[in-house]
């Protein structure tokens, strides 16, 4: 089978390059058909250099789409070739110009010839084909320019990571999960409080009794994140002790127990949803604020650590 056909579109950064390595092999052959002694790589350099006086080493990686080290490493190979000059510019002197020298300039009618014959080959072929693969490239690059092939991966692993996330009910035999990754967390930013140390161990009495709930979190039969909803009256409670763990962050298990809590809220008949926080902590607000909390002047915190207060109505 062949390997393209079996690894699929994956592999295809290396299939372009593939692509790009049999049109370069032929490159050679065509630039000696023409009798223009010319590296194929120089092209994009010898092309912008032959429509305009000069060009600093920035201008041409800018209009190209090189890096500045690619450009100058292409315009010393040429300058070996004595098919480029170089000189400072005038009005910066760290600024190195380059022109066409006359030996470079010479190749200019014998390239245009080129340039011709390649266009119509380069049409002929894209008329044989059943998709024009140019404006295929063109928007390519303009999404990728967009967002970039890192992104996008991460994107892509954030997502099957989350799919593969479970929110599930507190169990008993969760409680040292539940105090190991609040007490993590709360220990890494803050100083524990004795309120921390009452919910955090005894949950059973301080949060379920009184009727509210436990979320946990499991990636991989793993549990991996936490959260509470604590009951303050019967139409409001606090979403508290939310704690992920240090090496799943920035992987949506947040969003997904903050989504799982205001669906109970709902449940549970609840009006509004409260929560206590610092400002230090700009992740945690900002998911909050992407759940839909706002910012209010709520009544004293029992905990030093809070300077902030937020607010989510569940009221249609």
């Amino acid at each position: 089978m062949n390997f393209y056909q079996q690894v699929g579109k994956m592999a295809l950064g290396s299939r372009l390059r593939l692509l790009g390595e049999k049109l370069l092999e032929d490159a050679t052959e065509v630039y000696a058909l023409y009798d223009v002694d010319l590296d194929p790589k120089w092209f994009p350099v010898f092309y912008v250099l032959s429509h305009q006086p000069g060009a600093s080493i920035t201008e041409i990686a800018q209009t190209i789409g090189h890096s500045h080290p690619s450009v100058s490493q292409i315009v010393k190979e040429m300058k070996k070739k004595e098919l480029v000059i170089t000189d400072k510019s005038q009005k910066d002197a760290r600024v190195t110009i380059v022109r066409l020298s006359e030996t470079g300039r010479q190749l200019i009618p014998k390239i245009d010839k080129q340039y011709s014959d390649v266009a119509q080959a380069v049409e002929s072929l894209l008329s044989e084909t059943q998709f024009n693969l140019w404006k295929a490239l063109e928007e390519v690059e303009f999404l990728l320019d967009e967002k970039n092939f890192l992104v996008r991966v991460r994107d892509a692993r954030k997502l099957r990571e989350q799919q593969q996330i479970e929110i599930i009910d507190y169990r008993p035999e969760f409680h040292d999960d539940f105090k190991q990754l609040n007490y993590t967390w709360i220990e890494y930013y803050f100083t524990v409080e004795e309120s921390d140390r009452q919910y955090l161990e005894h949950p059973d009495q301080k949060i379920l009794a009184p009727g509210g709930h436990i979320y946990m979190a499991r990636y991989e039969n793993k549990i991996v994140g936490t959260c509470s909803l604590v009951k303050i009256d019967d139409t409001r409670y606090e979403l508290s002790k939310m704690a992920v763990a240090a090496d799943m962050q920035g992987r949506g298990i947040g969003w997904s127990l903050g989504q799982a809590a205001i669906r109970k809220g709902h449940e549970l008949g609840a009006k509004t949803l409260y929560i206590e926080s610092n400002t230090t902590l700009k992740p945690a607000i900002s998911l909050y604020q992407k759940l839909g909390f706002q910012k209010i002047v709520g009544p004293a915190s029992p905990y030093e650590r809070c300077n902030i207060q937020l607010e989510l109505s569940l009221e249609p």
